[in-house]
Order: C-alpha cells, then sequence, then structure tokens
C-alpha cells in the first residue's frame, strides 16, 4: 500500500502544483472570472490519480480485491498529497508572485458589486469584504483553505472511486 500511496501520491502532487499554477506559470496572470472553474478543475484532475491509485492496488498488489474502507483509506492519503501541491503553490502564489492578490480581489468585487448593489448596500458589503479579508486572507489560511477544499474533493472522488472499484 505504501508505495502505490506514494508513487500516485507524488502524481498527483506535481500535477496540483502544476495545474493548478499552469495559468500563472504561462504569465496568464489572475482572471477573477474564471478563476475559480480553473481552480477546481485543475484539484479535480489531480485527484483523478486517487482513482488510479485504488485501481492499481486492488489490481496488481492485492489480488484483485479492496474493501471500501481500505479504498478510502488509499484514497484519502493519495488526496492529501494533492492537497499539499495546490496549498504549496497558492501559498507561493499569495507571498512571492503576487502579494497583492488580497487587495486586488477585494477592488475587483468591490468593482462587479457596484453594478448590481445600491450605494448603501453596497457600503455595507464592501465593508464585509474588507473586514472578512483582514481575518481570513493571510496567505496561509488562504493556502490552508484550499488544501481543506482539495481534502473535501478528495473524499468524495475516494468514496465514488472506492464504490466503483470495491470487490471483496
Amino acid at each position: 500500500m505504501k508505495n502505490t500511496v506514494i508513487k500516485y501520491g507524488l502524481y498527483a502532487l506535481l500535477s496540483g502544483f502544476l495545474l493548478f499554477g499552469l495559468p500563472f506559470l504561462l504569465g496568464m496572470g489572475v482572471n477573477f472570472d474564471y478563476g475559480e472553474l480553473i481552480g477546481y478543475t485543475s484539484m479535480i484532475l489531480s485527484l483523478l490519480f486517487v482513482y488510479f491509485g485504488i485501481k492499481h492496488y486492488r489490481d496488481k498488489v492485492n489480488n484483485g480485491k479492496i474493501s471500501l474502507g481500505k479504498a478510502i483509506a488509499i484514497g484519502m492519503l493519495i488526496a492529501s498529497f494533492s492537497a499539499i501541491g495546490v496549498a504549496l503553490f497558492d501559498y507561493i502564489y499569495t507571498t512571492k508572485i503576487n502579494p497583492d492578490f488580497a487587495t486586488e480581489y477585494i477592488d475587483y468585487s468591490i468593482k462587479k458589486m457596484e453594478a448590481t448593489l445600491s450605494p448603501e448596500e453596497l457600503k455595507i458589503k464592501s465593508a464585509e469584504l474588507i473586514q472578512q479579508m483582514k481575518d481570513y486572507g493571510s496567505p496561509g489560511f488562504m493556502a490552508f483553505m484550499m488544501f481543506s477544499t482539495v481534502i473535501i474533493l478528495g473524499f468524495i472522488i475516494s468514496l465514488i472511486s472506492g464504490l466503483i472499484l470495491q470487490r471483496k
């Protein structure tokens, strides 16, 4: 199990890091309109190694058998590698590549709200957003949130993969 987790976990870590950072590494910068889509897509793609890792363990290591619990355990271990890759890139991005990310995001969000909110609502929502970024906008916390998001998605993918691949 250890070799399978390490092999597929490293694939997941590298793909999470590279896919999550690909737009930035290619010089595309931040596009807040599509950022979430790109982020979630890269997370899901890097978590595909969960399925392949469980399948490899079942077929090549464990004689074609795997329980749901074992599949989830293997999947979550692989998912943790992916989560580390995504969180690591997020931390590097918000500390080294674009340390003004939080400010840029606030400015973008306020401009977007201006089109739909009344001046009174805008003032309230802007103040809430600014306070939220002060409370939760540190690079470490944002990286932790990325890690947590990938872990949650990893559990869902591990559960689905385990249900599909389980054999007794």
